[in-house]
């Protein structure tokens, strides 16, 4: 599970970071809802946390997330113990309220619980069927072996359906050291996706768009 957190308070971000990382949460942190926005373009969260700080921003970006991927939870964490910020950030589109300071314990339940109650992120295009959480594809009722990375690349451009996404898009999502891997490891990962999932069943599922990136394009149109 992915979590962005962002908090302007470097020190309050970092711990956070920390005390999430360590229950086997996968976290990035945005000091600023710039890097927020860079963040949120590239990947695909689970949940987001915000520190509730300038009501615009905070209103905007959770926004943003709904519309983009309502599937992902947002908790607010807020120094404010005014009932009337509470209302208005739940009545702006966030999950959760919690007021600082942060007992973790109970941080960690409320993540858990809005993670479990989620809506599902299973993917449905006509006959394909993908499950992120069960890493698990299926083709017109018969499961599809597909596994590891060329999963991910599979799910996250399909979660991006009609966009198109760079390579380095793709290895800042996907792989935790993008810095230490080149990029011919998201071609090797789309071969396998053509070679185990798209030759076998005769389907076309990634479209290469040269020089940019590459498209999930099933079913793929013809013009």
């Amino acid at each position: 599970m992915r979590i962005l957190v962002i908090e302007k308070e470097v020190s309050e971000g970092k711990d956070l970071s920390d005390i999430l990382a360590k229950n086997g949460y996968q976290v990035d942190l945005a000091e600023n809802f710039d890097d927020a926005k860079y963040y949120l373009d590239i990947r695909n969260y689970d949940l987001v946390l915000i520190s509730w700080g300038d009501n615009n921003k905070s209103i905007e970006t959770i926004s943003t997330i709904k519309t983009n991927s309502h599937k992902t939870s947002v908790i607010i964490i807020s120094e404010r113990i005014d009932k009337d910020s509470e209302i208005y950030a739940l009545r702006s589109g966030a999950d959760d309220f919690i007021m600082k300071p942060l007992d973790n314990d109970i941080l960690l339940v409320r993540i858990e619980a809005k993670l479990r109650f989620g809506i599902s992120n299973i993917i449905e295009i006509e006959d394909l069927i993908i499950n992120p959480e069960e890493e698990k594809i299926i083709y017109q009722g018969e499961e599809i072996e597909l596994k590891g990375k060329p999963f991910e690349v599979l799910t996250h451009l399909a979660m991006h359906k009609d966009q198109i996404v760079s390579k380095e898009q793709l290895l800042d999502a996907i792989w935790e050291e993008p810095e230490l891997v080149t990029p011919n490891v998201i071609e090797v990962a789309i071969n396998q996706i053509r070679q185990k999932m798209d030759k076998p069943l005769n389907i076309t599922t990634i479209e290469t768009v040269r020089r940019r990136g590459y498209r999930f394009c099933f079913p793929k149109k013809i013009s």
